[in-house]
């Protein structure tokens, strides 16, 4: 076990409240310049606008930072929340956090909604939501503990630095006899010298007797929480049952509960056996249907691509109960037992790898080329250890690795290093680079964006061929799918609030494979209810995957399937039974549309939000060279010519992929405009002040953003 040497430097008794119905009502504030701590009333207006979760975040946020404040500034908040709903034993998916920042990436707020015990034991301690600001002269670690009712502030005069080391050693320092009780957020090395930073959730493992981790991944939020120095914050709490949340109607919360609990053990194994292979299941299905991202998302599908999917991973996984939340029934965060790295500060060890999910599997093997599990597992705990996001990762390798292949940089610029596509020692070396700050590391490590920007300056790349290319959209890195044959997933990366992540809009195979959405009308819709649901699992502390990962046996009897109807009453149940708050299915997308059109308002605060952000590279629409439209070449003239009834006799390559380039582009732009429509913006993206109003966010300040933006 690594040695720590925490110093105390202050220490706040509180009173804790007793959560009632969900909430605490209260938040908690730490600022780490000065080490002030606060604790808050939480208003009831802001309880009943902004529910929870994501949106207490949100709002804190608003107000901590101005319209020019940068990532890097002191006054940047990190917020974590859970929800009303977060914390109920065994209901699937119920112990989620969700934390928000202003991205490094991005510049405007992002989100990342992860697992662990994090949230539900804050909450329990006594808060709804924690914000965390300022920057510590020295490393500091947190301690909020529900036991002993104490917030604590340490300096750590020593302490390990990567996360895997950090999380176990806090643990047990915190609670050497009953470390189920401890959990930690931490960063890394990886944080600290790249752009695209995690942080490292952890829960005790008491089959295992081993600390586990999940992600909150996307947008360099770990990159802000070391800027600040802040080593970790810790949470400790006692035992836990469904009294925790003192829910409105217990009997009712019970039901629902036992109801959707069963079904996913019933169904699970008929369907994506999730239990068993977790999100794995994914890659040959993406992989048959073309949607496997190949070589920086050219192609949809290798013939490799079985060797890296569930079939593989269903034996190289330990067996045992792997939930993230005390008796979640889909049980997904699977890990490797007994791994040995072949490189790195951890070669030759037997480690416990967290992992990979289809994001890892999918961005940093087959888009890199890489159809190596072995290698893909030594990836996903490198960048665990160090705290990079894997998608990130994933998708700015394979950046590289086109660049390197197409001649727009060499071996000059890489430091030596062959950056070809399937170079799996190299693309670890990569990884080992950025957690370092060393090489050619420091380049990749800023991202797909600023990668652009320096290629073009210092290496004379082609910048009309980068920006094609280029899988980042508002500066945050694509996660792994591929969109060329999808335009309502096209619109659901492009305009996405926080850039290209798919826990915001999954249409892929609603749109391509089942065809539920043929008209600009119906891909409007979707992208205006499919985000809202996303939204509200945010703010109630929940995960995504039970919804529509595990469906009814007669979903597609009903009149909605893609809507997955009864999981979302049962989740309007749910919130019901704990809240006292009555609400039914309709209801949950007009609570999560006032926050939603908020997040865009904070956008447009930060200096984006409007038409011009939401836009995709070209590869994301279609063929950018003429290798990619030659490898499906049937499809598109099919296409040219029956879609658009284009004459296509005389047209070389290079011809039809212009072509079909203006058409697809076309296309877009129409999406754009019909779901702006539907979600009563404007035509430059911007919600009307009609909109606001209905959704009762026309708070003074809001109005300011908007008037600023020509919107009265």
């Amino acid at each position: 076990m690594a040695q720590i040497n925490l110093k105390e430097i202050k220490c706040v008794p509180y009173q804790p409240v007793e959560v009632h119905q969900g909430y605490t009502d209260h938040s908690l504030h730490i600022n780490v310049s000065n080490n002030k701590i606060k604790i808050c009333d939480i208003e009831e207006k802001i309880k009943q606008k902004f529910i929870g979760g994501k949106g207490y975040d949100l709002w804190l946020m608003w107000h901590a930072v101005s319209g020019t404040t940068r990532w890097d500034d002191p006054e940047n908040a990190i917020c974590i929340a859970s929800g009303p709903l977060g914390g109920v034993p065994g209901y699937p998916g119920g112990g989620k956090s969700i934390v928000t920042t202003i991205s490094p990436l991005t510049g405007a707020p992002i989100d990342s909604n992860v697992g662990g015990y994090f949230g539900p034991y804050k909450k329990f301690a006594g808060f709804d939501v924690i914000q965390l600001e300022g920057r510590a002269e020295q490393d500091t670690v947190i301690l909020i503990d529900g036991i002993e009712n104490t917030i604590k502030l340490f300096h750590a005069e020593s302490i390990p630095g990567d996360a895997y080391e950090l999380s176990s050693a806090l643990t047990h320092h915190f609670d050497e006899k009953k470390p189920g009780n401890v959990s930690v957020v931490t960063a890394g090395p990886g944080a600290e010298n790249t752009y695209f930073g995690c942080l490292n959730f952890s829960w005790w493992d008491a089959g295992r007797k081993r600390v586990r981790y999940k992600q909150a991944g996307r947008g360099g939020i770990g990159t802000v929480f070391a800027n600040k120095k802040i080593k970790a914050v810790v949470a400790r709490y006692g035992t836990i049952s469904m009294k925790n949340n003192q829910p409105a109607d217990p009997e009712a919360l019970k039901t629902v509960t036992r109801a959707y609990a069963k079904e996913i053990t019933t169904l699970d194994p008929k369907q994506n056996r999730m239990a068993l292979v977790g999100t794995t299941h994914l890659v040959p299905i993406m992989n048959d249907h073309d949607c496997l991202p190949v070589h920086n998302f050219k192609f949809g599908s290798h013939p490799e691509g079985k060797v890296i999917g569930e079939e593989t991973y269903e034996h190289l996984f330990d067996k045992g109960f792997d939930g993230c939340w005390k008796g979640c029934a889909v049980a997904c965060s699977h890990g490797v037992k007994d791994f040995s790295p072949l490189t790195g500060p951890y070669k030759a060890q037997k480690v416990f790898v967290d992992g990979p999910e289809y994001e890892t599997v999918a961005g940093c093997g087959s888009n890199l080329g890489i159809f190596d599990a072995h290698t893909i597992i030594e990836i996903n705990f490198y960048c665990d250890a160090y705290g990079l996001d894997t998608i990130s990762v994933g998708t700015s390798i394979a950046f590289v690795m086109e660049c390197f292949e197409s001649g727009q940089i060499t071996l000059d610029h890489t430091g030596g290093m062959d950056l070809s596509f399937g170079n799996r020692f190299n693309a670890l070396e990569l990884v080992h680079q950025m957690a370092q700050g060393k090489g050619f590391g420091t380049i990749v490590g800023k991202g797909v964006r600023r990668m652009k920007e320096i290629f073009v300056r210092d290496f004379g790349a082609d910048p009309d061929f980068l920006q094609d290319i280029g899988m980042e959209s508002k500066g945050l890195e694509f996660s792994e799918y591929m969109t060329k044959e999808s335009l309502a997933q096209q619109g659901g990366y492009g305009l996405a609030l926080k850039g290209p992540q798919h826990d915001e809009a999954w249409l892929i195979f609603l749109d391509m494979v089942h065809n539920f959405m043929p008209t600009f009308e119906n891909k409007a819709e979707a992208l205006h209810w499919f985000p809202m649901l996303r939204t509200w699992f945010g703010l109630c502390g929940l995960c995504k995957l039970p919804w529509n990962d595990i469906v009814p046996e007669d979903n597609k009897e009903t009149a909605e399937p893609a809507k997955v109807i009864k999981h979302v009453a049962w989740y309007a149940d749910f919130f019901s039974a704990v809240t006292g708050r009555k609400v039914g299915p309709d209801d949950l997308i007009t609570m999560s549309e006032a926050v939603y059109n908020f997040q865009r308002i904070f956008n447009l605060k930060m200096g984006y939000g409007t038409r011009e952000h939401d836009t995709v590279p070209y590869r994301a629409m279609g063929p950018v060279t003429n290798e990619e439209y030659e490898s499906r070449a049937e499809r598109y003239d099919t296409q040219l010519k029956e879609t658009y009834g284009m004459d296509i006799t005389a047209m070389d390559t290079q011809a039809k992929v212009a072509a079909l380039r203006s058409k697809r582009e076309e296309q877009y732009e129409l999406l754009k405009d019909a779901v702006y429509t539907r979600r009563g913006w404007n035509s430059n993206g911007i919600p009307t002040v009609a909109t606001v109003k209905r959704l009762g966010i026309d708070f003074p300040e809001v109005l300011k953003v908007l008037e600023a933006n020509g919107v009265v």
